[in-house]
């Protein structure tokens, strides 16, 4: 089969029951629905070639009703990619480390509503990256770590996700438009194995407001994802990455497979891929991989 019905619930409240695989099954004439992992995920292969892909997923979630379920339509071919390139900020982890540093600089909410602009696509994010950063100039550096050990906390299934793909043999590649301080930390916490993101200026122990140059948005994503995978020569139909901000439409939009996690509406309707209700490791079972497979760290 050319494409296969994804259908994904989120592991803290499973609700993909056999009923509810057949009735999505008839709704969208599929075949014979292979089970990832019981009452999380599965697999409906489509038959034919040509395929209406919104045409379907509105049929399959008529079927599905009111049950929490990520719905996607995947290209069956080459489905288990070789190199994964995340976003860091409310993807990898679930905040966004400048509003947590302007928390100590008593300017969260006038950061934080800048933030939101910015993943909304309505700012430039270079120009929204410089005004936030001059925001906490002043801050003494250990609010750095402070900020990493007490606020900063992995996405549900970043580990098992990261993990996973390192041990079938895949690179895995953080590349955040947020702080190297942060990224090389979150990194290791779960295991990438590269990463890219920006320098935060310091200047006698204290954050200086400034950014080194130039800076990595929208277009430094995208060309880190094609330079990596040129690097270990890997096709972009093989490469997988996932955001979920405006900065990182133009990655998702050059990878095999880009996957919109919890993402501004305009980002989630211009991805290929949507998850709007499962963890991290919902991008193993768009693969094809099945729970049995999960390395858990």
């Amino acid at each position: 089969m050319a494409h296969i019905l994804s259908l994904i619930s989120n592991p803290a409240n499973p609700s993909l029951d056999p009923l509810l695989i057949e009735r999505v099954r008839k709704a969208v004439k599929g075949g014979e629905a292979k089970i990832l992992a019981p009452g999380l995920a599965c697999d409906l292969p489509i038959p034919g070639t040509e395929v209406d892909s919104a045409e379907l997923i509105q049929r399959a979630r008529e079927a599905v009703g009111e049950p929490p379920l990520d719905i996607n339509l995947v290209n069956n071919r080459m489905r288990r990619k070789r190199l994964l390139i995340a976003d860091m900020d409310s993807t990898i982890i679930g905040q966004e480390c400048v509003d947590e540093l302007a928390e100590f600089a008593g300017k969260r909410a006038e950061v934080s509503a800048i933030t939101e602009r910015a993943m909304r696509g309505e700012l430039d994010f270079e120009a929204a990256l410089k005004e936030r950063v001059a925001m906490i100039k002043g801050l003494p550096t250990s609010v750095l770590e402070e900020t990493f050990k007490t606020r900063i906390t992995l996405t549900p299934g970043a580990i098992t996700l990261v993990q996973t793909m390192n041990h079938q043999g895949g690179i895995t590649a953080l590349v955040s438009g947020g702080f190297s301080f942060f990224t090389a930390r979150v990194a290791q916490a779960a295991g990438f194995t590269l990463t890219q993101a920006n320098e935060l200026l310091i200047e006698n122990d204290l954050l200086s407001g400034k950014v080194a140059e130039p800076i990595l948005g929208r277009t430094a994503k995208q060309n880190a994802l094609l330079r990596i995978a040129a690097e270990n020569d890997i096709s972009l139909e093989e490469t997988l990455a996932v955001g979920d901000g405006a900065n990182d439409l133009t990655m998702l939009e050059s990878a095999g497979l880009g996957v919109a996690f919890h993402a501004k509406p305009d980002v989630a309707n211009a991805a290929a891929a949507r998850i709007d209700h499962g963890d991290l490791t919902a991008l193993l079972y768009l693969q094809g991989i099945q729970q049995t497979e999960f390395i858990t760290g």
